[in-house]
């Protein structure tokens, strides 16, 4: 069996959607491909088993280059697949013990790969109040020598791709394929009329949040629209939530396993979320949604189709809403669009890419 090692910033059981992303592609890989997966957490505050599903976890006990080298070192030949998510190693988001770490590894190994998945390039266009605009051109530095020093890269957007392109032109093929469902993709969802209406407010803390306290009227909109009968909310605990929207019921789930949470969403209608449209495509939320065949509504406005998704195309904003009406064909043609979509970027593909990637110069 071949072996990869995985760099990942944490791991469940810490609720991280990179985490999931990195476990699940592992799994699939090793499924389909006997390809064994052995994680580096890049966090030293993490604290979990050192075996998770037959998959063996290391944790650095410092940030430091030396100690990444010293881990890495221990498997001097398999090819190093890292995730990179600039908050995810450093407070600032500037990881410069990693970059540093993965340079001096790559002089002793020079004939090992490392793959590169950006799941974030750099923080760009903030306003200069915030620590990240000073810390912008440090970042984008730390970008450029990672693309540099990978082998390959991999990202979930086609505007990360081209920022890629422009840091380190060598690379003139970088795939790009928008996040997978991290709880499940069932073969043939049932259509919406054979599912209760039901809308499903789903996702960690921060995104729930946004759909309560800036989107109430939105939700109370489509549930009136709609004519849900449930919200179901599903994810970590809220400080506070309403007992009620319009008279509908808000049932808290709290925190489910992925064959529970792929359940629900079976059996639901609607998908809601309040996420930045231009970044859909990795939103593991509007994933899920797509996988089992939900309407997906966004509280975000959007008019702009970005990575291929088209807003009343693909999934409804609030406008789309403002007539009073859309029909149950309208609903379901929405919805087998978005599935479509998904199709091309399953966990399947994306293990798939990867392997690609991963013994492209083997």
């Amino acid at each position: 069996m071949h072996s990869i090692i995985q760099i990942i910033p944490n791991f469940p059981p810490q609720i991280s959607g990179v985490g999931d992303y990195a476990c699940c592609l592992a799994q699939q890989m090793r499924q389909e491909f006997a390809i064994q997966t052995h994680f580096i957490v890049g966090d030293p505050s993490w604290s979990g088993p050192s075996d998770l599903d037959g998959f063996p976890v290391s944790r650095l006990d410092r940030r430091s280059a030396t100690a990444l080298q010293t881990l890495l070192n221990q498997q001097p030949d398999s090819i190093v697949f890292l995730h990179y998510v600039g908050y995810g190693y450093a407070k600032r988001g500037c990881p410069s013990w990693l970059i540093n770490g993965l340079q001096h590894w790559q002089q002793y190994t020079p004939d090992v790969s490392l793959i590169t998945m950006f799941h974030e390039v750099y923080a760009a266009g903030c306003p200069p109040w915030t620590s990240a605009f000073w810390v912008f051109p440090l970042q984008k530095y730390l970008s450029a020598r990672l693309a540099h020093l990978s082998d390959s890269l991999l990202t979930s957007k086609h505007l990360y791709a081209k920022i890629l392109h422009n840091l380190a032109p060598q690379h003139h093929s970088i795939s790009v394929l928008p996040i997978f469902s991290t709880v499940g993709e069932p073969n043939e969802p049932p259509l919406l009329n054979n599912r209760r209406k039901q809308l499903i407010i789903f996702g960690g803390a921060t995104n729930r949040y946004q759909v309560y306290q800036s989107a109430m009227p939105i939700l109370s909109q489509v549930c009136q629209l709609l004519k849900i009968e449930a919200i179901i909310d599903i994810g970590p605990e809220l400080m506070s939530i309403p007992e009620t929207v319009s008279d509908v019921p808000v049932i808290a789930m709290g925190q489910l396993t992925a064959a529970k949470i792929s359940q629900l969403l079976l059996q639901s209608t609607v998908g809601l979320l309040s996420y930045n449209p231009d970044y859909l495509a990795k939103s593991t939320i509007l994933a899920a949604y797509c996988a089992h065949g939900l309407l997906s509504i966004n509280c975000k406005h959007s008019t702009t189709e970005v990575d291929g998704l088209i807003p009343g195309i693909h999934y409804l904003v609030a406008s789309n809403l403002d007539d009073g009406q859309v029909s149950d064909a309208e609903m379901q043609a929405i919805a087998n669009n978005a599935h479509n979509w998904y199709q091309d970027h399953t966990l399947s593909a994306h293990a798939r890419a990867m392997v690609h990637q991963l013994y492209e110069r083997t």
